[in-house]
């Protein structure tokens, strides 16, 4: 390889290897997009080959304790910046943008494998995370335990005052929403808040361990027409 273009060629490589991680991110509408996932990617290579080349150009006798990977080793922590803006937390406590934020962290490590002249072990990660993120999660909804197939729905119900509460929780427990196999598995609420409105009204909110097979809409009209049920507001998480 001609040393001249080299830097060129490790940063285009590294485009590539961040073009892939943001479409994956972008086909599934997470706020790591293809531009940048790219950015992360040129950038973090640079700064790593920036890093090596400064050890060559102004390492020697008189600085024996200069580092080639100290300037690319502070990309890990700066990149920690953006990993934390996709990261929400919603008003119910529910935490989201956890992959994505790591995914931001992944890109930046494969600019600096590329940078530093690891091409196979970049190409190999790519690889890696697209089927830890893609194939994986598929395998185990297919024929992983049950417990790995659930999923939280958050649900606010606004009732009239009654003492009927405890047997409205429980029918949610035990009813199950959709024709299942195995009749055994029950819903499992967590989170549970009760509390008074104005107008002899009453505000419980839930989190919901239910079935994937088992959608929002089907459990909202379920509630919806539980007696003293007034309205419903069903969020799946």
């Amino acid at each position: 390889m001609n040393p001249s273009l080299e830097p060129a060629i490790k940063m285009v490589i590294a485009l590539l290897f961040g073009l892939l991680i943001g479409i994956d991110r972008q086909l599934k509408q997470k706020p790591l997009g293809v531009k940048t996932s790219m950015v992360i990617s040129i950038a973090s290579c640079l700064i790593t080959i920036v890093s090596i080349e400064s050890f060559h150009k102004f390492g020697g006798p008189e600085h024996p304790n200069m580092d080639p990977m100290r300037l690319a080793a502070q990309i890990v922590s700066g990149i920690g910046f953006l990993g934390a803006g996709v990261i929400l937390r919603r008003n119910n406590d529910a935490i989201s943008g956890l992959t994505s934020a790591a995914m931001i962290w992944a890109a930046s490590g494969l600019g600096i494998a590329v940078g530093a002249g690891f091409y196979k072990e970049a190409a190999v990660a790519v690889v890696l995370l697209i089927i830890s993120v893609n194939l994986v999660p598929f395998l185990i909804k297919l024929v992983g335990p049950t417990n790995l197939n659930k999923r939280d729905v958050n649900i606010k119900i606004i009732m009239k005052a009654n003492d009927s509460v405890s047997r409205m929780i429980r029918t949610i427990e035990n009813t199950h929403f959709v024709k299942l196999e195995d009749k055994s598995k029950e819903h499992r609420i967590r989170n549970l808040k009760i509390k008074d409105l104005d107008g002899e009204r009453q505000q419980v909110s839930m989190v919901l361990t239910a079935q994937r097979k088992e959608f929002a809409t089907e459990i909202y009209y379920f509630i919806r027409h539980l007696d003293y049920v007034i309205s419903v507001e069903v969020e799946q998480l």
